[in-house]
């Protein structure tokens, strides 16, 4: 079947928010800080890296590749001296289902449809080279249909996040770089990126200087016609990789799963928790419609 790699950009803005209630809502917050994680990074890269296992942290800094491998060095491996990587995907999960259920998210007919078909799709995407998708799809796998959908939006959260990382490692923009061209792109504000990803401004000027020197960025930190057809080149390849995680479906599977998931998904925004702006760059501007349209695009 010949699909468009649009449809996987809209699917993420689908099945990311259901996910993202891991970082933002307070149940998770509180569920980590209750197992003695010192401070919110401590908690993320615990229960992120969680079905990893217990690995070296440069093994977390490679596949989370835009952190600051110092930032990771602060959290691991002290975090699992406090408490080890399955108390951390207990409080995860249960902690992300517990704000899903307050947004008034229950098991109705459409929890149940998207859990079935997102969860189909999860589980037959494309493992190679994907290490923490890979980690995550070995995790058991949920009975109960609400939980089921969060597992489902965490490994396609996973399995285009791990594509993206191979995008941009092909593209020659570093993680580090990576944050600075994603700034430039998008409009979002370079303080709040570089809180979040942990620049001073020594390093965001030391960044911006090696991809001006490529001819990436201009003096003003604006992406040049060469930096803009390089960050329209990655988007492109990340979404073509992530469009194989609906191989499974057809395309009528495809239009249901959308009608499904939509409606959740503008349940979890109302919800008022995950932020309008993210690191992630979500978009909401289609989430009034729930068709798939894949006779559009």
């Amino acid at each position: 079947m010949s699909r468009e790699p649009e449809l996987a950009r809209r699917f993420s803005d689908r099945f990311e928010p259901v996910h993202a209630v891991t970082y933002f809502a307070p149940e998770s917050r509180a569920a980590l800080d209750g197992l003695g994680y010192r401070g919110f990074w401590m908690g993320y890269f615990a229960a992120r890296s969680a079905p990893l296992g217990i690995v070296p942290r440069e093994v977390v800094a490679a596949i989370f590749y835009n952190f600051a491998p110092e930032r990771v060095a602060k959290a691991l491996p002290a975090a699992w001296e406090i408490a080890g990587p399955e108390a951390a995907l207990r409080a995860r999960q249960d902690s992300a289902v517990a704000a899903l259920r307050r947004y008034g998210i229950s098991t109705d007919e459409n929890v149940r449809v998207a859990a079935e078909l997102a969860g189909r799709a999860a589980r037959q995407a494309p493992l190679d080279g994907r290490p923490l998708f890979g980690a995550n799809l070995a995790l058991p796998w949920p009975d109960d249909p609400l939980t089921s959908l969060w597992h489902a939006a965490t490994l396609l959260r996973e399995q285009r996040g791990d594509a993206h990382v191979a995008a941009l490692a092909a593209a020659g923009i570093s993680g580090r770089e990576s944050n600075v061209v994603h700034a430039a792109a998008t409009g979002i504000a370079r303080d709040y990126i570089a809180r979040a990803r942990d620049y001073d401004d020594e390093e965001w000027h030391h960044q911006q200087r090696r991809l001006a020197e490529r001819g990436l960025l201009n003096d003003d930190g604006s992406l040049t016609a060469a930096g803009r057809e390089r960050k329209d080149l990655v988007e492109s390849v990340t979404d073509t990789l992530a469009l194989s995680a609906l191989e499974a479906l057809s395309d009528d599977e495809v239009e249901t799963l959308f009608q499904a998931l939509t409606p959740i998904t503008r349940a979890v925004v109302a919800g008022g928790d995950v932020p309008a702006v993210t690191p992630m760059g979500l978009r909401r501007d289609e989430l009034d419609d729930g068709s798939a349209h894949l006779a559009d695009i």
